[in-house]
This record gives structure tokens, C-alpha cells and sequence, in this order.
């Protein structure tokens, strides 16, 4: 009965045995084509890929310096002289991750009238890896950083009057701008610093939506305890990082008492409500910015929550009652010309984000951001052939 069994077993494996000498070892059946002569280059598609702002080249940039860029953007984790909600140091990710579905290819802005990304190059350079742990420490990494770039050569690819930075630069070089993604209001710290000590140059800043020049919070223990993100502009003043032809925009935050107003006009700002949206209007609000900062150099830094919560939720300290994305967008169309030397968004907190709404906005404001570094004027409207578009900023 066994050996019967082992007969059996044999002859079932005898037509496998014949099966498999019939074949020869290269096979000889079409061939698959490749995916480049069938489908071309491997692109990234709007939720897939590597993740830059707007699919831009990446670049450790603060370790190589082999490629020169006109405008880079500098992410900055940092979130801890946070006074409420912590978590602005997942900003950079959320904003790059709320950029995905646009392109520089595809760049082309319909209230702009023109691709910003045309007229420059522009590279992602990553993050700061800044320590969690020593904010001494953290500040002393962010500024090094923006320096580092700041001295770099620009690529100079274009002769588009915003490009050229050197007329503005005491020093007299083209330095390339950098767009910051934060990361807590505190960067700005280290921003104006590395820019003052690079290039010589003490800018305007148009800064939203809280003051941000309070007095030593904490009780002032210890030096450090200064910095926070509602005391750097106080701290920029006291070092001389700044020209006395600031403005605030979008102001609706709750104060101690009147004396802080005062104490914001001597740090050099002036205040725009931001009720003053509905009592004047965004032509008016466009004018006494632009009156206000002239023909100095200018940095903006936007706090997310000049925005609605409703709007833009994650954010650390949000304030009821905000502008909209969209009248905001509308107010920096009207800002393109002012010499720009910098920007930065801040305080974008993805944790209490709802859809990655705040992501998605705080994005197309930084694409906003591109355009004013490189743009010479605002963008006109035409009347279209029905006669019912109207000049739109």
C-alpha cells in the first residue's frame, strides 16, 4: 500500500517535471513596455510626491550652497514662547501640505494677472532644525539660518525691480528674500536680527493682527523669559531692528488698558482696526498702509489669526471677529510695488485645524506673499465686453 502511495506521488509529479523541461529559461513572450517610452516622466501629482511648497525644488540649502535662488522659503518649527495654544511648530508641514494642489508650473493666478513663480527662482530650503528644548539656544539656530541665506548669492535670474534688493541694502548687494514659514510670532526675532547684522537694514513692518509689543511678559524673572511671541517687537525696537514707520493691521485683540496703545506708537506703529474694514473699506485701509511705510524697505509678517477663526482656526490665540481670506487677499493685491524685503506667515497650529482649512489658506496667502516680492504694481482689472467687471485690486 506505501509503495503504491509513492508511485502515485511520483507520476503526479512527472507531467510538472516534463512541463518545466519544455521551457526554456529566457522567456520569450512580448516584453512589457517601459514606463517612460508609455506614460513619460514620472510627475507628482497633487497628493503624492516629496513635500515642498508647491512642488518646488527641495534644498537642505543650509548645508549646500550649490544652487543659487532669488526667493526661498524657510521653514521655522518653533513654538515655544507660546503664551496659550502650543503647536505652530507643525506649521511649516501644514502649510506645505496645504499647498499640494497648487504648482509653480501651473502657477498662473487669475487675480494677479501673471505667474509670480515666472519671474524668479524660487527653492524650498527645508527647515531650521531648531531645539525644542533651550529657546536661547532656538533663537540662536533661527538667526543663523537667515543670515546663512541672506548671504548667499542670488541667481539673478531676472531684472524684475523687485529682485533687485541691493538699492535697498546699505551694503549696496543683492540679497536674496525669504519667505518664512513659522512657527510662533517670535521668529521675527531672529529675522529682523539677521537682517540688520547682514545686510545693514532696518525695515517697516506691516504686522497682523495683534500688537505684539508688550512689555516684559512673565514678570520679567529672567532675560530670557523676555522673549515671547507678544514681546519681540518691543525687543526688535529696543535693539534697533526697526525703522519708526510700522503699522498694524487688522487689530482686535483685548488690552490691559490704554497705555499699551501708547506704549505701541513709541515702539513706532500705527494701528488699523479691524473694524476699520467696515467703517472705510479696503481702499482706504491700502492707502494708510501704503502711506504709512512710503518708499522704505518693508517686511510683512501675517499671523494667521488676522484671519477669522471661522476661517483659520488653528492658530494658538485665536480673536473673534477677523477679516475674511478673502478680503485679506484683496488688501495685499493693493500692497504689490512697496519694497518688500522679507515675509513670513505665522502662528498656523494644525492641531486645531478642521479639514486642513487653515493649511489650504495660509498657503494660497504665501503664493500672495510671492507675487509682492516680485510684482511692480497692483494688478488692474479690465472691464470685460458686458461692462460689469469693475477695477479689482
Amino acid at each position: 500500500m506505501a509503495r503504491t502511495a509513492h508511485m502515485i506521488i511520483a507520476l503526479a509529479c512527472l507531467p510538472a517535471v516534463l512541463a518545466h523541461q519544455q521551457h526554456p529559461f529566457t522567456d520569450s513572450s512580448p516584453q512589457p513596455e517601459q514606463w517612460v517610452e508609455k506614460y513619460g516622466r514620472q510627475i507628482d501629482l497633487g497628493y503624492s510626491g516629496p513635500l515642498s511648497y508647491s512642488h518646488l525644488p527641495y534644498r537642505r540649502c543650509l548645508e549646500d550652497a550649490s544652487e543659487t535662488f532669488d526667493i526661498a522659503i524657510l521653514g521655522m518649527p518653533f513654538d515655544t514662547a507660546t503664551s496659550y495654544r502650543p503647536g505652530a511648530r507643525f506649521g511649516p508641514y501644514a502649510i506645505r501640505s496645504g499647498s499640494r494642489r497648487q504648482t509653480f508650473s501651473d502657477g498662473y493666478a487669475l487675480n494677479w494677472q501673471t505667474n509670480p513663480y515666472s519671474f524668479a527662482k524660487l527653492i524650498d530650503c527645508g527647515d531650521v532644525p531648531v531645539s525644542p528644548y533651550d529657546n536661547a539656544l532656538a533663537v540662536d539656530q533661527m538667526t543663523t539660518a537667515y543670515s546663512t541665506l541672506l548671504r548667499r548669492p542670488i541667481n539673478g535670474t531676472s531684472t524684475v525691480r523687485g529682485i533687485q534688493t541691493g538699492k535697498l541694502a546699505k551694503d549696496g548687494v543683492n540679497h536674496p528674500r525669504i519667505i518664512t514659514l513659522g512657527g510662533d510670532h517670535t521668529i521675527i526675532l531672529c529675522e529682523n536680527a539677521s537682517r540688520t547684522k547682514s545686510t545693514d537694514l532696518s525695515p517697516s513692518s506691516i504686522s497682523t493682527p495683534t500688537s505684539d509689543t508688550w512689555p516684559a511678559m512673565g514678570g520679567g524673572i529672567t532675560e530670557q523669559s523676555k522673549v515671547t511671541h507678544g514681546t519681540f517687537f518691543t525687543l526688535a525696537f529696543e535693539e534697533g531692528l526697526m525703522s519708526n514707520t510700522s503699522i498694524h493691521a487688522g487689530i482686535r485683540n483685548k488690552l490691559q488698558g490704554p497705555s499699551l496703545i501708547e506704549h505701541d506708537e513709541a515702539v513706532g506703529f500705527e494701528l488699523i482696526m479691524a473694524d476699520d474694514i467696515d467703517d472705510f473699506g479696503t481702499e482706504d485701509i491700502i492707502k494708510q498702509i501704503r502711506n504709512r511705510v512710503g518708499d522704505s524697505p518693508v517686511y510683512l509678517s501675517f499671523d494667521i489669526d488676522t484671519i477669522d477663526p471661522g476661517q483659520a482656526p488653528a492658530t494658538g490665540t485665536p480673536e473673534p471677529a477677523g477679516w475674511s481670506g478673502r478680503e485679506t487677499k484683496r488688501i495685499l493685491r493693493g500692497l504689490a510695488g512697496l519694497n518688500f524685503v522679507g515675509a513670513d506667515l505665522v502662528e498656523v497650529a494644525p492641531a486645531y485645524d478642521n479639514a486642513d482649512i487653515t493649511g489650504i489658506l495660509a498657503a494660497g496667502l504665501v503664493d500672495d506673499f510671492i507675487a509682492l516680492l516680485v510684482v511692480d504694481e497692483p494688478p488692474v482689472r479690465r472691464k470685460n465686453q458686458k461692462g460689469r467687471a469693475k477695477d479689482d485690486l
